[in-house]
């Protein structure tokens, strides 16, 4: 049992670890707050004083400002959905036995490991391309003619590259709650002659319900700030402006750093939004 004393010198030997991380959480936001009321132009002048919510009313109102939260959402959601569905149903498959089937998992999951900026590049120049790209000899084989994908499908590629890099998360961490599943429960059900469909729906799904929800909330919190694979692409043209990437537009093509700054306080609320919901629900599932 854990004295008083003992507890004091696990606290002061936390303590360096705790001001460090806090440090480092709080400064960049509290510098960002502070620029977020100045007008600060780095090649026009520098800081050119106080204008209060100048910058905020200045960014909500901008005509790009709600297109961008609404393929900020999309986005999300649209990543969400694939790699929840083809999460399960991966994780299923690979919770078969089969031949190599460690080597089988080691591919299904190496994708998440591959850095965005590279990913998008694959997909961009092997995939995507119009002209030498797979999916453009695929369709001349057939006889259709090859579609612009980062152009005419501009948001949907965008979904399908990030949703490829985050799949093998999904499946990894389903695939640990499918293992733990307890057999006999299947079994039983499957001498009283529950079909496949069913044992899926009744004893499955409820026990993926926590791993799911640990999913959409780490998933969804990396998902509002996709930056690289925009950038490598579309660059923000198409429809494919997000918020993260309206941000960078204004301070680094605009040099308002100010702007700038105004937008990332608005990419906190609207991420601590929904942050808060999807807490909501995993607790809900968790206390289930």
């Amino acid at each position: 049992m854990a004295t008083q004393h003992s507890r004091s010198a696990a606290r002061l030997m936390m303590a360096p670890a705790v001001i460090l991380l806090l440090g480092w959480m709080l400064v960049p936001l509290v510098m960002t707050l502070w620029f977020s009321f100045r007008e600060y132009l780095p090649l026009r002048g520098g800081d050119m004083g106080f204008v209060g919510l100048e910058n905020y009313i200045r960014f909500v109102t901008s005509s790009a400002f709600w297109p961008s939260v609404q393929t900020t959402l999309v986005l999300v959601g649209g990543v969400l959905l694939i790699t929840t569905i083809f999460g399960i149903l991966l994780a299923l498959l690979l919770d078969q036995p089969m031949w190599g089937q460690g080597i089988v998992r080691i591919l299904v999951i190496a994708p998440f490991f591959v850095m965005p900026t590279v990913t998008a590049l694959v997909w961009k120049n092997m995939f995507m391309d119009p002209v030498n790209g797979l999916f453009a000899h695929i369709w001349k084989f057939f006889g259709a003619q090859p579609v612009e994908w980062l152009s005419q499908w501009s948001l949907f590629s965008i979904i399908i590259i990030v949703a490829w890099q985050w799949l093998p998360f999904a499946t990894l961490i389903l695939l640990t709650a499918i293992q733990s599943l307890d057999s006999e429960q299947l079994e039983a059900a499957e001498m009283d002659g529950a079909p496949p469909l069913k044992r899926f729906a009744y004893i499955i799904l409820p026990h993926l319900s926590r791993a799911l929800t640990v999913v959409v909330l780490i998933q969804t919190i990396f998902l509002l700030s996709i930056f690289a694979e925009i950038f490598v692409t579309t660059q923000g043209s198409f429809g494919t402006r997000t918020l993260t990437y309206l941000i960078y537009q204004r301070v680094l093509e605009s040099q308002n750093v100010g702007l700038g700054s105004a937008g990332g306080i608005y990419a906190v609320i609207l991420a601590n939004i929904v942050a808060i919901f999807l807490m909501r629900i995993v607790g809900k599932n968790l206390d289930a």
